[in-house]
């Protein structure tokens, strides 16, 4: 299919072309679009109807959407932004360039300009920023057949009209009603006999990724956002909500592989905006290093003593650093699902305990063997040592704190980010190992002095 799109674009045989664009889907289109050379874009875009033209540009990315506009005369682009809903309008103006985004803004009218001012008034964050104010309205003491009614005349205009909201005359939201209520009534019904009035809703100031889990929580395709009193303000559809979710998780892994987030894609990004992003966190993960060098240096004479305790560093380091990250990456996920409180740390604390208790115990037997087996008999590490088997103990008793005290850091971290307003994800993989491994060395040090001391 896209092969053919090129090869018609190539011939220009654009009566074809447009026969076939018309009966595809918006976002399969918009990723062809990806693989159309910019010269063709915009003849390209101006042969599709001037209803799925304006679906297909929400799907784009915002480079080829400002490519777009730049390309539009000024009749072309009010027609494309008179077809699209208010909150993708406005999502596409905090992503264009302040130019691009006032020649938008010059070809709305006064009403649209004063509600796209006030949806970007919102902080990025909140459930205010990604609501639209396009949705359908009832009062209590409609019929079902007025509701029918109002619903053919503003419905072609609402992004969803399968749930409609029912407000009093001061547009306090008092109840819900979805078609499908309306369908099964008479048309003599009056709505307050048939609306819900156990209605889950949200602050315009509601964090949107409270939003969006709240979407999963209850299985809903859209939600009312109500002001500080109560009144109906707008609505956060389902596809917004999947926007969110799939925007914090990229957040997230971002966060926990050590990279500052990018709204990018990955083929989007240039080198150096890549090199920007990497940057920091390996000039701080470098330099925090410098604390693991120091303990090396300070136990520096039992190294010399005990040279054979230097081969199973990396070992005792690199199981803290993922114990700490098990523990660390499955509550930061509770957490952004909002199975963890601060409040249940304790409880956290409790069960990882006794789970680092399970591991630690298995890992240090299984490492007990290891060494005997590999270190002692087959490669011969231990085997020159003066007190194998007591430097075996203390690699053992070593792994077995080192656990413990990992995933105590790993689930305790995140919960305490949260609570003080770091994202959890900051605490993930990268750090957490970094500190795990400095503990890590302190622990085997100290067990190594202990047990060995007094023989060196």
């Amino acid at each position: 299919m896209e092969e053919k799109i090129l090869e018609l674009i190539e011939q220009k045989k654009f009566s074809e072309l447009k026969s076939m664009l018309s009966d595809m889907n918006p976002a399969d289109l918009a990723q062809i679009f990806e693989e159309i050379e910019e010269k063709d874009l915009p003849v390209v875009f101006r042969i599709l109807p001037k209803e799925l033209a304006a679906e297909v540009f929400v799907e784009m990315d915002s480079d080829m959407q400002q490519l777009l506009i730049e390309a539009f005369s000024d009749k072309e682009l009010r027609e494309v932004m008179d077809e699209l809903f208010m909150d993708d309008t406005v999502d596409i103006i905090e992503e264009m360039p302040a130019t691009v985004a006032k020649r938008i803004l010059k070809q709305t009218d006064a009403n649209t300009r004063r509600m796209i001012n006030q949806l970007l008034a919102y902080p990025d964050d909140s459930a205010g920023s990604i609501m639209t104010t396009e949705y359908i309205d009832l009062k209590k003491d409609m019929t079902v057949d007025m509701a029918f009614d109002r619903i053919r005349k503003i419905g072609f205009d609402s992004e969803t009209i399968y749930a409609c909201f029912v407000t009093d005359r001061s547009r306090h939201l008092i109840g819900i009603v979805s078609v499908k209520d309306l369908l099964l009534n008479s048309k003599d019904t009056v709505i307050s006999e048939i609306m819900d009035e156990n209605v889950i809703s949200v602050n315009t100031l509601t964090d949107k990724e409270e939003v969006a889990n709240d979407f999963e929580k209850y299985d809903l395709i859209s939600m009312p956002v109500v002001d500080m009193e109560g009144r109906l303000v707008g609505i956060v559809t389902v596809d917004d909500a999947i926007d969110v979710m799939k925007e914090e998780v990229t957040e997230d892994i971002e966060k926990m592989a050590a990279i500052l987030p990018s709204e990018r894609s990955y083929f989007k990004t240039g080198v150096f905006d890549t090199y920007k992003a990497r940057i920091p966190w390996l000039l701080f993960l470098m330099i925090s290093a410098t604390f693991t060098g120091a303990i090396i240096s300070n136990f520096n004479d039992k190294l010399k003593v005990f040279a054979g305790l230097i081969a199973f560093i990396p070992m005792l380091m690199d199981t803290g650093g993922n114990s700490g990250s098990q523990a660390s990456v499955t509550v930061i996920r509770s957490i952004s699902l909002g199975d963890i409180e601060f409040s249940d740390i304790f409880k956290v604390l409790w069960k990882e305990i006794r789970v680092a208790f399970f591991c630690s115990i298995t890992l240090a037997a299984i490492s007990f063997g290891k060494l005997i087996i590999v270190d002692y008999f087959l490669m011969g590490t231990l085997k020159h040592e003066a007190h194998p088997y007591l430097e075996m103990l203390v690699v053992c008793l070593t792994l077995f704190f080192t656990v413990i005290v990992a995933k105590i850091i790993g689930c305790s971290l995140p919960i305490i980010a949260k609570k003080i307003g770091f994202d959890p994800a900051v605490m993930a993989s990268p750090l957490i190992t970094t500190i795990v491994d400095a503990i890590s060395l302190i622990i085997y040090f100290t067990t190594a002095t202990v047990i060995l001391g007094n023989i060196a």
